[in-house]
């Protein structure tokens, strides 16, 4: 870690200097990232680059095979990750299918952690409308699931009014109490340090008692992010970005979450009394390198700015 490049005027400056590296390596500590089956086939190992017992959540896509997210949870399982498959609601066609899904990635690859998903869109091919639909099957707790996340939107959903958001939250508080698995939230990924902070307090004022993971959006090139925000329909961040992509520069350099990570970190008190336990990244840039720049960050390969820190990865 270094503290050179700042001005300090006395030991006690040096010292909360070394504090503020802290809070950044700690914020980052245990993350998580995710992967596509389809991304995954052109990765020889992620265990190159991907450290041993990091979770790694596997999507569900519209329109694509369980069994190749079934296939790719066994690969992961097989290289000493922690794989953690998505179950889209809207995407499964039968009970029959859901026995087996969850059936052969707990037998096959050893998941015990998975996320539940509405799925993209409206279009419902199945007898499950919501995650909620699939919870009161119980068939999460008769195969041994230890960790179930669900969905956080601290910007909203473009699919889904705020009002059935609030009510399907406490739906899942209430299932929650009567589960064997913990239950967390894992957030769409948000540019805005105090959008996410006062979503937070908000949804646990209203009731939630869920731990929650803030999802941050990994290395990228600006028109990258601002694809996949357009695409998931996050309204502040779509402003956010568009203001940033004015320098036609900004929309092919590599962007770094520095700032929103440090003006996180740095609300300590504020992340514990808002129940947040942890950060995933969505690595939107690809992989390798949103997880270069995590595990930099844990190694304390990084140096304070006035305002942010730059990254050595």
């Amino acid at each position: 870690m270094s503290c050179t490049g700042l001005i300090m005027k006395s030991k006690s400056e040096f010292k909360s200097c070394l504090n503020d590296h802290q809070k950044i390596v700690k914020f980052l500590g245990g993350f998580s990232l995710e992967t596509t089956p389809f991304v995954a086939e052109k990765i020889e190992n992620f265990s190159d680059f991907v450290r041993s017992s990091t979770t790694m959540f596997i999507t569900f896509l519209p329109g694509s095979d369980y069994k190749t997210t079934i296939i790719t949870a066994k690969r992961i399982n097989k290289e000493g990750l922690n794989p953690a498959p998505h179950f889209a609601a809207r995407s499964i066609s039968s009970k029959e299918m859901l026995e087996d899904y969850i059936a052969r990635v707990t037998g096959e690859a050893g998941v015990k952690k998975i996320l539940l998903v509405g799925g993209a869109g409206k279009e419902q091919i199945g007898p499950f409308p919501d995650t909620i639909s699939l919870l009161e099957t119980g068939i999460f707790d008769k195969y041994g699931i230890s960790e179930i996340g669900i969905a956080g939107h601290p910007e909203g959903s473009p699919d889904i009014p705020d009002i059935e958001i609030k009510k399907a939250l406490f739906l899942k508080n209430k299932f929650s109490e009567t589960s064997n698995a913990k239950f967390f939230i894992v957030s769409q990924f948000c540019f805005d340090a105090d959008t996410i902070l006062n979503w937070s307090k908000r949804i646990n004022l209203e009731g939630n008692k869920i731990p929650i993971i803030i999802g941050l959006p990994g290395i990228a090139k600006l028109s990258t992010l601002l694809k996949y925000s357009l695409s998931c329909g996050i309204g502040n961040s779509v402003n956010f970005l568009k203001k940033q992509s004015s320098n036609v520069l900004n929309l092919v350099r590599t962007q770094e979450p520095n700032d929103l990570v440090r003006k996180l970190s740095y609300s300590e008190e504020t992340l514990k009394e808002n129940n947040i336990e942890g950060v995933h990244i969505y690595p939107l840039g690809g992989i390798r390198k949103s997880s270069d720049w995590a595990n930099a960050i844990i190694d304390e390969k990084i140096k304070l700015t006035p305002t942010s820190f730059s990254v050595n990865y």
